[in-house]
């Protein structure tokens, strides 16, 4: 039983894939910030890792933005950019424009310190069409991976957790990423994995696929941990046939992070049910 005092916690949400005509998305965001504020109304942050929208449209935003506003959520919101927020398919210069208006970002990847601890947040700069190699996937500039590669020469000496988050996860990693849907979810997969795997204590945070955190392997250490952040939307699952489907569309999961002195507890919870997701409490030493 952990007795010690968090130095600080934090939530992280996914896949939300809001519509301004889909009232169930609205209620299901909703629902979960409630819950997570009836958890820890003094959580130090909201992270929100990509998809926040379904189509990619301003209205959506303006819809997010109006349920976000009209909930109990930490004064401190961050966003990272998911494959929906491109989806009303104009551009990628168009749907990172509003991406970064609705966020109030200069980019799509930057850095921020949360009490003493550095989180990194990264972002695709391209999308699809239908059919190519980049279709929903990340694709990390030689920019963003220069800037990344700085960012991480100067906390290799540091100790504590390094909380990193980009909406796709890192191909054959987590579970149901060996899916071929998945096999090129991230462009720089290898380039990344270098680059992270330089430090020390890395906590990589992705979403994207919706697969329920009940599932064996949603979250692996090596070469470091890689959580998954569930989805608020709905939960999916394998199909029996080497692709995945919606297993439950009532399911909606999040986290709720403690940070320790000496250890990271990671909690999945249902938010439609409002408990605990017993198959995934993690408490990881550092």
């Amino acid at each position: 039983m952990i007795t010690d005092k968090p130095l600080f916690s934090f939530f992280v949400i996914s896949d939300i894939q809001l519509t301004c005509r889909n009232e169930i998305s609205h209620q299901k965001l909703a629902h979960a910030l409630q819950d997570l504020h009836e958890i820890d109304p003094d959580a130090s942050a909201l992270i929100i890792n990509g998809d926040l929208i379904d189509d990619g449209k301003a209205e959506s935003y303006n819809k997010f933005r109006g349920i976000l506003d009209n909930q109990p959520h930490p004064k401190e919101v961050f966003f990272t950019i998911g494959n929906h927020e491109f989806f009303q398919n104009d551009g990628n210069e168009p749907s990172i424009s509003r991406f970064l208006e609705f966020s109030n970002l200069e980019k799509v990847y930057y850095s921020k310190d949360i009490s003493k601890h550095s989180f990194l947040f990264l972002g695709t700069e391209s999308w699809g069409p239908v059919g190519s190699q980049t279709k929903d996937s990340a694709v990390l500039t030689k920019e963003q991976l220069d800037w990344l590669k700085d960012k991480t020469s100067h906390l290799k000496q540091d100790t504590k957790p390094v909380f990193v988050f980009l909406h796709q996860p890192i191909p054959y990693t987590l579970f149901g990423t060996d899916i071929e849907y998945y096999q090129n979810s991230i462009i720089q997969d290898q380039e990344l994995l270098d680059i992270l795997s330089s430090l020390k204590n890395v906590f990589y945070f992705s979403g994207h696929s919706h697969f329920d955190l009940r599932f064996s392997k949603m979250f692996v250490d090596n070469p470091f941990n890689m959580v998954s952040t569930g989805a608020v939307y709905n939960t999916w699952g394998p199909d029996g046939e080497g692709g995945e489907t919606v297993i439950d569309s009532f399911g909606s999961q999040g986290l709720y992070i403690q940070v320790f002195t000496d250890h990271v507890l990671t909690m999945g919870r249902d938010f439609t049910n409002k408990r605990w997701i017993q198959e995934y409490q993690l408490d990881i030493a550092y």
